[in-house]
């Protein structure tokens, strides 16, 4: 399965927590701007982009805030409602065409007692993305809008795919600030 050959460049778990695992998982193609979880519901689900591209967002005062994107192999998962079971004010629409594979994660959550591999990877895979919302906060307080934009443009086949108005509001910048970031830039 090319899930475990991704997987396995993380943490190699045992054929026999592959075999345990492979039920759980389910391949879901979704069409641009479609909603894969809608704001004010629960997190019961952890997806991994196969291809295409997602955010996960938010409202404020009115204002589409885009707070993460996820590409090809990344992880997308509203983390403060799947480990609460709370309902979250954010929400993950896909940008474009994109197939996810999606585990139901308190299938997973009870793969974790009888394969502690699998507990291995996962809790390696959220950390790896806990980390990654620190540096997004850390880069917030501390890089200029400029300096967001080149580390997010460093992949210019990605950063073309989203429109400028997610871009934006990911940068906690306008779009006029936006235009002239780029073309100081270009």
């Amino acid at each position: 399965m090319e899930l475990f050959k991704h997987l396995d460049k993380t943490y190699k778990i045992s054929s026999e927590a592959k075999k345990a695992l492979e039920p759980l998982i389910g391949h879901i193609q979704y069409h641009k701007n479609n909603m894969v979880q809608e704001i004010g519901s629960r997190c019961k689900t952890i997806y991994i982009v196969k291809n295409g591209c997602a955010r996960i967002f938010y409202y404020k005062e009115g204002n589409d805030i885009t707070e993460h994107f996820a590409f090809e192999n990344d992880m997308i998962v509203r983390a403060e409602s799947l480990f609460t079971g709370q309902p979250t004010s954010k929400g993950i629409q896909t940008l474009e065409e994109t197939e996810m594979i999606a585990i139901n994660s308190s299938k997973l959550f009870k793969l974790y007692d009888e394969y502690h591999d699998i507990e291995r990877l996962f809790r390696i895979l959220f950390e790896r993305e806990y980390v990654n919302s620190i540096k997004r906060l850390e880069s917030l307080q501390f890089n200029s809008a400029k300096e967001r934009y080149l580390e997010l443009s460093k992949n210019k086949n990605l950063v073309q795919k989203i429109p400028l108005k997610h871009i934006a509001s990911y940068l906690g910048i306008t779009q006029v600030s936006l235009s002239r970031i780029r073309a100081e830039v270009q």
